[in-house]
């Protein structure tokens, strides 16, 4: 590759096609960060049948955009067993190619970088969906194909070298950040929450509604302390239609418990800055970012015993047993209504120091790293 010249970037941009969860977060922002350099050219791409005509509008204006319609499932069959079609075939020729993803093409002549967001294929098994399961097969590829993995947790990279055996010098975690945008998200107001079908006190959770995410466990951790206390804060559950079997909640008071669906950013924010503080009692994590986010918004988080949830948010955040319906129903029960302000501050101040902007530049370390291994 010429170091006399713009590299010409390459980015899996498929992730912001859909619903926008936590990878197509990390997407978005990424590209954005990327573009908004100086110097090299970034070329985003979709590999899929439907939707490419939207990534248009959803880049920035220097953003070269360049795809070609096939269906994904079809495309990835293909890249489990053999080298074709290379990355090019979509994009035309770019000097390196970050799969945002955990799928890597086969790259070419281009130097290859392959984000693996977490192991939940291998962890959880029983709790990811079948294109998930794939996983085990196209990750491992991905990574063989890859001069520099990065991941978005010290935790993750340290698993990805002890399940793979890759090399730790390949292997870079680059943490994901908050919006600004979080930091100064104010607190709504009862008006605005009934406007919206939302009690003035409750608890918020927010993630895809499938198994993988813990969310029957805290309905049972919820049905735990309503028995107790019946004027206890109402459960705000956000999220797209995941998989798998529908969350029961035959045991809980009719309206205590109140689906949204899927929120835009703005709603988002508001809705987290809310609440009384939020849950996330997930089985396995990658990075964990409404956890992250909600302290952005100075509100207090009761999370997973997790690794990863440790390295994020240090000591701002309340630890139970993964699992531990007892545990979740006495520390949600425990969530304050008021604190004291420099309270809420600190958790603000220890959020921004994620940023999306040191994200990008971490990762433009791993692209340095990869061209020059290559």
């Amino acid at each position: 590759m010429r170091d006399d010249a713009a590299v010409r970037i390459g980015l899996d941009a498929t992730p912001l096609l859909g619903p926008r969860t936590g990878v197509g977060r990390y997407t978005g922002e990424l590209v954005r960060a990327l573009a908004a350099a100086p110097g090299d050219e970034v070329v985003a791409t979709a590999f899929t049948f439907r939707g490419t005509d939207r990534l248009r509008e959803l880049l920035p204006p220097s953003v070269e955009v360049r795809a070609r319609r096939m269906p994904a499932r079809v495309l990835r069959e293909l890249w489990r067993h053999a080298e074709v079609p290379p990355v090019s075939w979509s994009t035309g020729r770019v000097d390196l190619f970050h799969a945002t993803n955990f799928v890597l093409p086969p790259v070419g002549r281009a130097t290859g970088v392959v984000t693996v967001h977490d192991l939940s294929f291998l962890r959880t098994r029983d709790a990811v969906d079948a294109a998930s399961l794939a996983y085990r097969d196209l990750v491992p590829r991905s990574i063989d194909r890859a001069a520099v993995v990065v991941t978005p947790s010290r935790a993750v990279a340290d698993e990805v070298v002890a399940e793979y055996g890759t090399d730790p010098a390949r292997v870079l975690a680059t943490p994901l950040g908050v919006s600004p945008t979080w930091l100064g998200t104010e607190r709504p107001d009862a008006a605005w929450l009934a406007a919206r079908g939302l009690p003035a006190d409750y608890v918020v959770a927010v993630g895809t509604l499938e198994p993988r995410k813990g969310l029957q466990t805290l309905v049972d951790a919820f049905d735990q302390v309503l028995r107790a206390d019946p004027t206890a804060p109402h459960l705000v559950l956000v999220g797209p239609e995941g998989w798998g079997a529908a969350l029961d909640l035959s045991r809980l008071p009719a309206g205590t418990v109140h689906l949204t669906g899927f929120l835009d950013d703005e709603e988002l924010r508001r809705v987290v800055a809310g609440s009384r503080g939020l849950a996330f009692p997930s089985r396995y994590e990658g990075f964990g970012l409404p956890p992250l986010e909600a302290l952005a918004c100075g509100r207090p988080v009761v999370v997973s015993d997790l690794p990863v949830m440790r390295e994020v948010l240090g000591g701002h955040g309340r630890y139970v047993p993964v699992g531990d319906v007892d545990a979740l129903a006495e520390a949600l029960a425990a969530l304050p209504l008021e604190e004291p302000g420099e309270v809420a501050a600190a958790r603000r101040e220890h959020a921004a120091t994620f940023s999306w902007a040191t994200c990008a530049d971490r990762t433009r370390a791993a692209y340095a790293l990869a061209r020059s291994a290559g």
